[in-house]
Order: C-alpha cells, then structure tokens, then sequence
C-alpha cells in the first residue's frame, strides 16, 4: 500500500454521484503571500464514502479534544 502525504485538499468537485479533489503540498511559504501549492495526488470518493469518512474524522478530531491534544475554537459570530 502507498502511503501519500497531504497539506490540504483542493479543486473539489462533484460528478456523477463521485467526489473528486486533488490532495495538495505546500511547496513555499512567503511572508504576507498565499502559500505555493502543488497537486499531489487526486482522490475519488463515492458519496456514502465520503459521508463516512466525514463521520470518521469528526470521531477522530472528538476523541482527540477529550484527550486534551486539540482545542476547538468556538465558531466566529456572523
């Protein structure tokens, strides 16, 4: 199995009932600039994957927070 690593997600989209995005690196970061992107890898997910993964990393980041490692921020007033 390859393992790829990520710095976030892009260009997401939507077609034929499978969600496509490109995983992404940063290549350079610039004072007062938009960091540099490079795709990476793209990545296909039928929709009940992605509901499922969803479900999984919303546990993951609970379990997460009760284990005192992350801290979530309250969400900003509109």
């Amino acid at each position: 199995m390859q393992t790829i690593y990520a710095d976030g997600i892009a260009n997401m989209i939507l077609v034929d009932g499978v969600v496509r995005f490109d995983l992404v690196n940063v290549t350079s970061v610039e004072k007062d600039k938009e960091p540099n992107v490079r795709p990476n890898a793209t990545l296909a997910l039928s929709l009940p994957a992605l509901i499922r993964i969803q479900d999984q990393l919303g546990k993951m980041i609970d379990k997460m927070v009760q284990d005192g490692i992350l801290t979530k921020n309250p969400s900003p007033a509109n």
